[in-house]
């Protein structure tokens, strides 16, 4: 999640500064130090002046509201602000937790585990993912694809915060095989937001 806040401080031209914080290596858990910027050690988090922003979506909507001067934001009252909210919620609200899921529950059936009951945990992922996880992924990437068909960029004609938010969990679609070629719209998207010079000087400095 890190990179969409990179990527939005490139695109407002921001100076900024990277700071990396290693896992606990026994519980995998964050560090101390980081619970020092913010006591729930969550990343990324931001610190500007004696303002400290966590959560990918907040940290987004700090950074275009302070910063952006009007862009990356369509007008308020517009099909285009409309379009930009609903994004921004989706993203961490519908598609994320179904993806996490997704995650779990293959985690559960690779995982090894006593003889006995890897039969009945499997079965249980496995009904899970095809009786609901699944559904309701195909159902939003066909949304999305639809949606992309008729808009370049989330919120209509021009990018926006709704993109930025957006690029993480298409992402992890695109790389980890949920989407493929009947989506190309989504495909495309990724390609192309990849593609942007902001983006990829955000990837250079992560």
């Amino acid at each position: 999640r890190s990179q969409r806040v990179l990527w939005a401080l490139e695109e407002l031209g921001l100076p900024y500064e990277v700071k990396r914080y290693e896992r606990d290596p026994v519980t995998n858990l964050a560090p101390e130090s980081l619970k020092k910027v913010h006591p729930l050690g969550k990343s990324p988090v931001i610190s500007d002046g004696d303002v400290t922003v966590a959560e990918s979506g907040a940290i987004i909507e700090y950074l275009l509201q302070t910063y952006g001067k009007k862009l990356f934001i369509p007008e308020q009252g517009t099909e285009a602000y409309r379009q930009y909210s609903y994004w921004m919620h989706f993203s961490e609200g519908s598609l994320m937790p179904q993806l996490l899921l997704r995650i779990v529950f293959d985690k559960v059936v690779s995982s090894p585990m006593p003889f006995f009951v890897k039969p009945i945990a499997k079965g249980i992922a496995k009904k899970v993912m095809s009786g609901y996880v699944s559904p309701n992924i195909k159902v939003m990437l066909e949304y999305i694809e639809s949606h992309l068909t008729m808009n370049e960029w989330f919120a209509g004609e021009a990018l926006s915060g709704a993109d930025i938010q957006m690029s993480f969990p298409l992402e992890a679609c695109v790389m980890g095989g949920v989407v493929g070629p009947k989506y190309p719209k989504i495909l495309a998207y990724v390609k192309c937001i990849h593609a942007r010079p902001e983006y990829q000087r955000g990837l250079t400095s992560g």
